[in-house]
């Protein structure tokens, strides 16, 4: 948002600098991103002076030259060859002096040099007005009043005011900050000053001749609706000093009649529109919604069909104005127009967003009013910028102000104590000054009691509607630098080792880039086609598009997507990972989870000269996830298959009946809705529950035993349905110390094995660190495992 430092001062009474000014409205709350001097002109005259022709004769070396001496006022006559036709004695002339940089109107910038003109030294310029950027006349020099002293600045006498432009990165809750008014009244908070509004006192009706009715349809939409005519009024270009005035702010003027609404726009930040009252058929302003589809030209002469959901300002027949956003090309001000209809309304502030963002039109009207404007400022800007007009195009004020206002807008009552203050803040405050402060920002205290007050805040503020609102207030305008870091703090530690979650995730992105993966971000939003349950799905009120309307409920899609592309760019072997949330809804509750996600994709590693390329398959990834369980140190998990609509086949780990990670080949129909037609394997890692479960790996020296591990292996028939990893858990369990590995080293399926079973050949490592083992305790060993095995898991040993 840009201010303007001298249309600030028109607000406050202060010698404050414009520096001075951009340290107070940052510390009020206010950034200012960047503080510029602005010229009305480009150079500012700078360098250019009053001087008097004393005498002029001809050059001797040229025809259409002349030789001049000119006073400045510098005690020292300069001589200055001209070459202008109506240069002559006696004149009061701008002069550009020796050093100064010009400015034409057209054309680069250039310098003035002392130098020689056939023969002739010149030491300045005798200035044209298209020469130094004030007009564009180049039929000889500009000749100034008599009366001009001689010496004057140029930009003295031509009363030019160098200005300052504060940018200022607004927050979207600061929609009472959006115009000068707004913004003067932090300053003035602040110095503890009072603010100068404008006086409308002179707002009078000078006739009833072109009364407009004014009829509101939709009062949700539009609480509140302000409209006055005047008639006879002249479109023309606007005095200088409104176009100079808007132009530092950025805004190019059009016409008188539009750039004062402007002007009051960002005066006292109330959106305006002038209508062509002429084109008001019927004799009445209508606000209401129109028909879905209803075609409506706006004033970029672009034909758009209306939403039934857009609040539109109609005459009797048709559409004139979208409310709030932008005008029609039929209604506006034009160059003929001699009567005007000026509204001023109060319009419902989701309305406005929605219908802004419907039809992609941003303006300096929505801007203000999908954050929330004054209700109790239409009436003011609609006096102000009556007047305003009547003083830069004439006309009369030809209707009494029509007012729709059926259920004013109430100020918010809050109650704050000033204990809460004070423990908010972390500083005792005199409550005089909390009072003072409090008042200063037009907020009004309707009772007081020793432990706090009650407010009332005015509607404007539609950012305070809290008691903590109302001690963000006091804070900002006190002054954060005002309160003093404490030279004690106090707090309790915890010695317990947690695992911080950005350390765990850094270990793990560290260990898979090492091992030739690469880190993926994607958004969290997704189709809502990629969702297994939309019941679920977090959906998205107002959807960019249908690509993007539900938040995503699993990390496999956008990893997908994220696949495809690479793929559709000849880059098929991939090795993803990715960290993020997934979304839902659960028994009426929003959760958000914590997830990580593997994508394994084409060749394990590059083509190479001495090595065949060999594809990824499901036990590189099984490789991968085993070794990041095991870098954070979690064990003694439960192996289950994970079979289900997005995986071929897979496997699950659980741990304490909660699932850990699930991995394995994604299937055709999920592979089919990302448009992805080779293989990818996938694991899902909870990593919340990751988080509570890592421990941090000890490292600790140990000998080598001396003593030897012995091998035993036996070969049983088990049902098909028996896992590898039941097998395991119960050897484990069956024999704690001296089992030190168990692996399975021959599978065998088929017709020679009766229906439903499969072979299993195991091998058990049986060590003793402190001594040899006898045959007689292998053999005791290899027992018990035998018994438990066939008991608990009905293997039958083969002999």
């Amino acid at each position: 948002m840009k201010i303007s430092y001298n249309w600030l001062k028109e607000f406050i009474d202060t010698d404050k600098t414009p520096e001075e000014i951009s340290t107070i409205l940052t510390g009020t709350g206010l950034e200012v991103e960047s503080l510029e001097k602005v010229q009305p002109i480009p150079g500012g005259l700078e360098g250019l002076v009053v001087g008097f022709v004393k005498e002029r004769y001809q050059h001797p070396n040229a025809d259409r030259l002349s030789v001049t001496k000119v006073d400045v006022g510098t005690g020292e006559d300069l001589q200055i060859v001209c070459g202008a036709n109506n240069v002559a004695a006696g004149q009061k002339v701008v002069v550009a002096t020796v050093g100064t940089t010009v400015y034409p109107t057209a054309g680069e910038p250039f310098k003035i040099n002392k130098s020689k003109i056939r023969g002739e030294v010149s030491e300045g310029m005798i200035c044209a007005e298209d020469e130094i950027g004030l007009g564009t006349d180049h039929a000889g020099i500009m000749e100034l009043d008599a009366d001009a002293a001689i010496g004057t600045l140029a930009k003295d006498y031509f009363k030019l005011n160098d200005d300052y432009l504060y940018e200022i990165g607004l927050t979207p809750n600061r929609a009472d900050a959006t115009s000068h008014l707004g913004t003067a009244r932090d300053i003035a908070a602040f110095l503890k000053i009072a603010v100068k509004r404008p006086d409308v006192s002179a707002f009078k009706v000078d006739n009833t001749n072109l009364t407009i009715d004014v009829v509101v349809e939709n009062e949700v939409a539009s609480p509140r609706y302000s409209g006055v005519t005047i008639s006879g009024v002249e479109v023309k270009e606007s005095p200088k000093w409104l176009k100079e005035r808007l132009a530092v702010i950025g805004i190019r003027s059009i016409n008188n009649i539009v750039d004062a609404t402007n002007y009051v726009l960002h005066d006292l930040g109330q959106p305006l529109h002038a209508f062509d009252a002429d084109a008001i058929t019927g004799g009445k302003v209508v606000v209401k919604n129109y028909a879905e589809g209803t075609l409506f030209k706006t004033l970029d002469d672009v034909e758009r069909k209306l939403s039934a959901d857009d609040l539109m300002i109609g005459n009797a027949d048709v559409p004139m104005c979208i409310a709030g956003v932008f005008g029609g090309a039929d209604s506006g001000v034009k160059a003929t127009t001699k009567n005007i209809f000026l509204e001023s309304a109060y319009f419902n502030a989701v309305s406005v967003r929605k219908t802004s963002k419907r039809h992609g039109l941003k303006t300096d009207a929505s801007f203000r009013f999908e954050r929330g404007t004054d209700p109790d400022m239409t009436v003011f800007a609609l006096k102000r910028a009556a007047l305003l007009i009547k003083e830069i195009a004439g006309g009369s004020i030809s209707s009494n102000i029509s007012d729709f206002y059926p259920n004013p807008v109430q100020p918010f009552e809050i109650e704050v104590t000033y204990k809460g203050i004070h423990r908010l803040i972390g500083k005792e405050i005199p409550h005089g000054e909390i009072k003072g402060i409090i008042q200063a920002l037009e907020i009004e205290i309707v009772g007081e009691t020793g432990d706090g007050l009650s407010l009332k805040v005015p509607p404007y503020r539609v950012d305070i509607t809290r008691e903590v609102d109302i001690v963000e207030e006091i804070l900002r305008i006190y002054g954060y630098n005002n309160i003093e870091i404490p030279t004690q703090i106090r707090a309790s530690l915890n010695t317990s080792v947690r695992p911080e979650k950005d350390t765990v995730q850094n270990l793990v992105s560290d260990l898979l880039t090492a091992n030739g993966f690469n880190e993926i971000m994607s958004n969290s939003l997704t189709k809502s086609a990629y969702s297994s349950d939309l019941d679920k799905a977090v959906k998205i009120l107002n959807p960019l598009s249908s690509d993007l309307d539900v938040m995503r409920q699993t990390m496999l899609y956008s990893g997908l997507e994220a696949v495809a592309y690479n793929q559709n760019r000849r880059n098929a072997d991939l090795k993803l990972y990715e960290f993020g949330k997934v979304y839902a809804i659960e028994e009426g509750k929003y959760n958000e989870n914590q997830r990580f996600a593997l994508f394994l994709s084409g060749a394990d590693k590059a083509e190479q000269w001495n090595q065949k390329v060999k594809t990824v398959s499901f036990y590189n990834l099984k490789a991968i996830v085993d070794g990041i369980l095991a870098k954070l140190g979690i064990s003694d998990f439960t192996v289950e298959d994970a079979t289900s609509k997005k995986l071929a086949y897979g496997l699950q780990y659980k741990k304490n009946n909660k699932q850990l990670v699930k991995f394995g080949t994604v299937s055709t129909e999920a592979m089919k809705k990302a448009d992805v037609d080779k293989e990818v394997f996938y694991a899902d890692f909870n990593f919340d529950l990751v988080l509570t479960m890592v421990r941090k790996n000890k490292i600790v020296f140990e000998d080598v035993s001396k003593f030897p591990a012995v091998r035993r292996d036996l070969s049983m028939l088990i049902d098909k349905a028996v896992s590898f990893g039941q097998l395991k858990q119960i050897a484990q369990k069956t024999e704690r110390k001296l089992l030190q590995d168990i692996n399975v080293f021959d599978v065998y399926q088929g017709d020679k094995l009766p229906e439903g079973k499969k072979s299993y050949a195991l091998s058990f490592i049986l060590q003793d660190n402190e001594k040899t083992l006898t045959d007689k305790a292998i053999d005791s060993i290899m027992q018990k495992l035998i018994y438990n095995l066939g008991k608990e898991a009905g293997a039958e040993i083969r002999k």
